[in-house]
């Protein structure tokens, strides 16, 4: 089967955000206080954005889960960031929801043996 175009570029969209954040944020880290602040943690969620869209490209249902996951954790801390940040996470959250859910999407993901 082929991939749905939502797929792909829902996968293209973790990685290169993921890869542009983790590089913006790769100034910020030092190691000597790598568990003091956030930027440790900020740069092991942006690996994981890039590890979801990589493994969607490959049909891992896991993946597709992985990255919803991945934005509903990201409208919950847009709550100490402002209404504005809760309500488009909570948008893009929506959009993701519906399009890496629909009926030929989910068959999409049921095929790999990467699905487990």
């Amino acid at each position: 089967m082929k991939r749905p175009l939502s797929v792909t570029v829902l996968s293209w969209i973790y990685i290169v955000m993921g890869t542009v954040g983790f590089i913006y944020h790769l100034k910020e880290f030092n190691l000597r206080d790598a568990f003091h602040d956030d930027t440790l943690w900020i740069e092991i969620l942006r690996i994981l954005a890039v590890v979801a869209g990589i493994f969607m490209l490959k049909a891992a249902n896991w993946a597709r889960w992985l990255a919803i996951a991945w934005i509903a954790f990201h409208v919950a801390i847009s709550f100490y960031n402002g209404w504005q940040q809760v309500v488009m996470h909570s948008i893009f959250l929506a959009l993701f929801v519906f399009f890496l859910t629909r009926p030929a999407v989910n068959v999409y993901f049921r095929r790999s043996p990467l699905s487990a």
